[in-house]
C-alpha cells in the first residue's frame, strides 16, 4: 500500500473497500531487539583460603535456612547466623541469569543467545577478560545480536571499552531494568519518577564519549574536542533533573494531603509488597475487584493504585498495590520511587507477598526484607502471604492447606487465581487492624429509625434482633466510628 492511503480518510482503499486498520499497526510494529545474555559468576574465597563458587554458598543458605526454625523477626526461609544475625541467601549465577532473560522478555527483546562466565574476580577493564570478550564478541556476531545484556552493573569505562570490542549497544542489569519500568509507567506521576531514575544513571555516563560529542573542531584556543558539548549537556541533564524532583515534590505534597484526608477517617491503609511477578495485582484484583493490570511479565505494575476492601466485621478499609521489588534494584530507582513508596512506610499493615511455587522464595523474601529495611519500613505489622499454592504438586498442596489449619497468626495460603484462602486471608486482616476497632454492643433502636437501622444493616454484624413495644433490640459488633453515631440507644 502507497502513501496515498494516508491522504485518504484512514481505513478506505483505492477500490473503494474497507481496510482493516489494524493493519497499519501489523505493518508498523517494529522488530524485536535480538539479545544477547552475559553473565558472570564470580568465586570467592573462605577465610581457609579455598575457592568457593556463589553457586556452593546459595545451596548452603537455602539447605541452613530449610534447617533453621524462623525467627521472630526474620523472614522465614532466612538462615540465622551463629552470631544470631541473619544470613541473606544469595542467588547462583545460573538462577540469576535465567532472571535476565525473563527480564530481556519483558524488555520486549528475543533471546538468540548466552554465556556465562566464571572468574575469581571481575575485570577492572572490561568485567570479564578481554579473551572471553572476544569469544562473546564472535557468538553474539554469529546470533546477529542487536544489544547484549549484561546481568551485572557496569562502570562507565566497562561499558565503552566492551562497546569498543563488541561493536554493538551494551546494556547493563540497571539500564535493563530502567527501561522495563519506564515501557509499564502509565501515569505522569510514575514517568516522572522513572525519568528522575534514568537521568541520575545517564549523568555519569556522559563523560569519555569523545569528538563525537562536540561542537567544536579543536585546536588553538579551544577546550579540546568534546569538551564544550559534554559541559553542555551536563548542565541540560542537571537542569532536567532539578525540573523532574521540583514535579515529584508536587506530587509527593498532593499525596501527603491526600493521605492526611484519609487519616483524618479511621481507615487503615494495607501495602502490598513482595518479589516481582509474586502475584500482587492477581491478589489485589480478587480482593478488590479492580482491573489493574496482571501480567507474567516482570514489573507489569510500576503506578500505585489504591482501592477499597470490606472486612468480615464490616470495616473499610484501604488496599495499596506497588511496585514489585526485585534483587540488586537500583538505588536510584528506590530514591525516586519514594514518593510513591511512602504509602509502605505509612501503612497499618503490610501483605508481604510470596510465590510459593518458586525455588527462590527464600532468596526473593530476604531481598524484600533489604528493601523494607531501606524504606525504614521493616518493624511495621507484617502477614505473610503465601500466593500460588495452585500451581504446586497435588500432595504438596494438601500438606500446605492442612498447614493452613494451624499455621501461625503470621502466615495464610492463598491461590488468587482461584480464590483459594481468601476469605481466611481477610479474616487475619481483620483480626490484624486496630484501627476503628470492633466491640459488641446491645441496642434498643425505636422502629421508625429506618436509616439508622438500614446503617447497623449495612455496617455491622447483627448477632440477635428482637421486636418488643416498637422498638428493635440488637445485639450487634461494630466498629467504634459506627458505636458513636448510635450511642444514644445502647442498652446495659
Amino acid at each position: 500500500m502507497g502513501s496515498s492511503h494516508t491522504k485518504k480518510s484512514r481505513g478506505t482503499a483505492r477500490a473503494g473497500r474497507r481496510v482493516p486498520l489494524w493493519t497499519e499497526a501489523v505493518r508498523e510494529e517494529p522488530e524485536r531487539e535480538r539479545a544477547f545474555l552475559v553473565g558472570i559468576d564470580v568465586r570467592t574465597r573462605g577465610r581457609s583460603g579455598a575457592k568457593g563458587t556463589v553457586t556452593a554458598q546459595a545451596a548452603a543458605a537455602r539447605e541452613a535456612a530449610a534447617m533453621q526454625p524462623a525467627k521472630a523477626g526474620v523472614a522465614p526461609g532466612v538462615a540465622i547466623k551463629s552470631d544470631g544475625k541473619p544470613r541473606i541467601p544469595e542467588f547462583d549465577a545460573d538462577e540469576s541469569l535465567a532472571e535476565l532473560r525473563t527480564l530481556a522478555e519483558s524488555a520486549g527483546a528475543k533471546v538468540v543467545g548466552e554465556i556465562l562466565q566464571r572468574r575469581d574476580r571481575p575485570d577492572p577493564a572490561t568485567l570479564i577478560g578481554a579473551g572471553k570478550l572476544e569469544e562473546i564478541a564472535g557468538a553474539a556476531a554469529s546470533a546477529n545480536a542487536d544489544v547484549l545484556l549484561f546481568d551485572h552493573d557496569l562502570s562507565p569505562s566497562q561499558q565503552r571499552n566492551i562497546e569498543k570490542i563488541i561493536k554493538r549497544r551494551v546494556i547493563d542489569r540497571t539500564q535493563l531494568i530502567l527501561d522495563i519500568f519506564a515501557r509499564h509507567a502509565r501515569t505522569r506521576e510514575g514517568q516522572l519518577q522513572v525519568e528522575l531514575a534514568q537521568l541520575h544513571y545517564m549523568l555519569p555516563r556522559l563523560a569519555g564519549h569523545g569528538i563525537e560529542m562536540s561542537q567544536l573542531g579543536g585546536g588553538i584556543g579551544t577546550r579540546g574536542p568534546g569538551e564544550t558539548q559534554l559541559e553542555t549537556d551536563r548542565r541540560k541533564i542537571a537542569r532536567r533533573v532539578r525540573h523532574v524532583e521540583q514535579q515529584i515534590e508536587n506530587v509527593r505534597r498532593i499525596r501527603a494531603q491526600q493521605r492526611q484526608r484519609r487519616e483524618s477517617a479511621p481507615v487503615a491503609t494495607i501495602a502490598l509488597v513482595g518479589y516481582t511477578n509474586a502475584g500482587k495485582s492477581t491478589l489485589f484484583n480478587a480482593l478488590t475487584r479492580a482491573k489493574v493490570l496482571e501480567s507474567p511479565r516482570m514489573f507489569a505494575t510500576v503506578d500505585p493504585t489504591i482501592r477499597g476492601v470490606e472486612l468480615p466485621s464490616k470495616r473499610k478499609v484501604l488496599l495499596s498495590d506497588t511496585v514489585g521489588f526485585i534483587r540488586s534494584l537500583p538505588h536510584t530507582l528506590v530514591s525516586a520511587f519514594r514518593a510513591t513508596l511512602e504509602e509502605v512506610q505509612r501503612a497499618s499493615l503490610i501483605l508481604h507477598v510470596s510465590d510459593a511455587s518458586s525455588r527462590l522464595t527464600a532468596e526473593q523474601d530476604a531481598q524484600v526484607e533489604i528493601v523494607l529495611k531501606e524504606l525504614e519500613a521493616e518493624k511495621k505489622p507484617r502477614l505473610r502471604v503465601m500466593n500460588k499454592i495452585d500451581l504446586l504438586d497435588d500432595e504438596v498442596a494438601q500438606s500446605l492447606q492442612a498447614d493452613a489449619l494451624r499455621e501461625d497468626s503470621k502466615t495464610v495460603y492463598v491461590s488468587a487465581t482461584e480464590g483459594t484462602g481468601l476469605d481466611r486471608l481477610l479474616a487475619r486482616i481483620d483480626a490484624m487492624i486496630e484501627e476503628d476497632p470492633v466491640s459488641r454492643v446491645c441496642l434498643r433502636v425505636p422502629q421508625q429509625e429506618g436509616k439508622t437501622l438500614a446503617m447497623l444493616e449495612a455496617k455491622a454484624r447483627i448477632y440477635s434482633r428482637k421486636y418488643k413495644d416498637g422498638a428493635v433490640e440488637l445485639e450487634i459488633d461494630a466498629p467504634a466510628s459506627v458505636v458513636r453515631r448510635v450511642r444514644e440507644w445502647v442498652v446495659a
